[in-house]
């Protein structure tokens, strides 16, 4: 693959791929707080608007992230609207269907997001833009995301993963939610992004101006949050739970949470779980010694 820095605009010239969670199960939770889904749109509009204003150049693309589905609400590539009224009647267009397809299913608790679709979207987007000519915008993912989790996604996030990585399109993450994202901090440290909690959410603009609104060249002159720590544990692919040890196929490198006869990913025969068998320097200080 042609290297991306050889394509470019610009070293200021963005394109970002903004992935808002609209998961309504995860929004309902937050009714009793402040922040409310429309005052999130309101600190996510300004952003926008200053990604355009910082170079003509620059081009937004809007996914949204809903709980069955998810879609491109916005380019400003291809929008003639004004850029509030197009993308909040298309984000809104968006909202009543999945909420629609939402209430087909009862779920307890807040529910998960469907990130590995939206991830798969924009990077689909990301390759179309490399191959349309031989100039583009330096790419980037920034997932505003709430929800929790979904342990039954991670083969497809980790896929889109190291499929950014491939590509050198960092992601970069915000969470909104009150659970830190293990899915999000092993994508923005494995493709060299940024993952940030901001602390207070009435003050989401300011975060995201100052944090992620700087194009990947300024990156290197800036002392950018590091994370703290990154939960590295896998998901299992039987029962798609997380896991802190398990059993790995040596062919495919499935994870299982248990012993199986056969890997149900490639179809590979597994030998019998054996147990460990003590050690000769362990047998001989079990075995008493008689001359004493």
């Amino acid at each position: 693959m042609t290297p991306v820095s050889s394509k470019l605009y610009a070293d200021d010239v963005s394109l970002l791929m903004v992935l808002i969670d609209t998961n309504p199960y995860f929004w309902s939770s937050t009714k009793n707080t402040a922040f409310t889904f429309s005052k999130f749109l309101s600190h996510v509009l300004a952003f926008l608007n200053s990604i355009l204003l910082l170079n003509q150049m620059n081009q937004v693309v809007v996914i949204a992230t809903g709980y069955n589905s998810c879609n491109y609400v916005f380019d400003s590539s291809t929008s003639s609207m004004q850029r509030a009224e197009c993308l909040l009647e298309k984000l809104e267009d968006f909202v009543d269907k999945d909420d629609s397809l939402s209430q087909e299913n009862s779920v307890d608790g807040v529910g998960f997001s469907l990130l590995s679709g939206s991830l798969s979207m924009a990077l689909c987007y990301i390759q179309r833009v490399f191959r349309s000519g031989p100039l583009h915008p330096q790419p980037r993912i920034l997932c505003l995301h709430g929800s929790p989790d979904g342990p039954r996604q991670y083969v497809a996030v980790m896929n889109s993963i190291f499929s950014a990585q491939r590509s050198m399109v960092p992601i970069d993450s915000c969470i909104i939610g009150s659970q830190h994202s293990a899915f999000l901090q092993q994508a923005s440290y494995i493709t060299g992004g940024v993952y940030l909690k901001p602390q207070v959410s009435d003050g989401l603009f300011q975060y995201l101006s100052t944090v992620f609104a700087t194009d990947l060249h300024s990156r290197g002159f800036l002392q950018l949050p590091r994370p703290v720590g990154v939960d590295f544990r896998a998901s299992c692919f039987c029962h798609k739970n997380t896991i802190d040890m398990g059993y790995i196929c040596s062919v495919c490198l499935s994870i299982f949470c248990k012993h199986h006869k056969k890997c149900s990913t490639c179809g590979s025969d597994f030998g019998e779980a054996r147990k460990q068998e003590p050690s000769a320097s362990d047998q001989r200080r079990k075995t008493p010694d008689l001359n004493r």
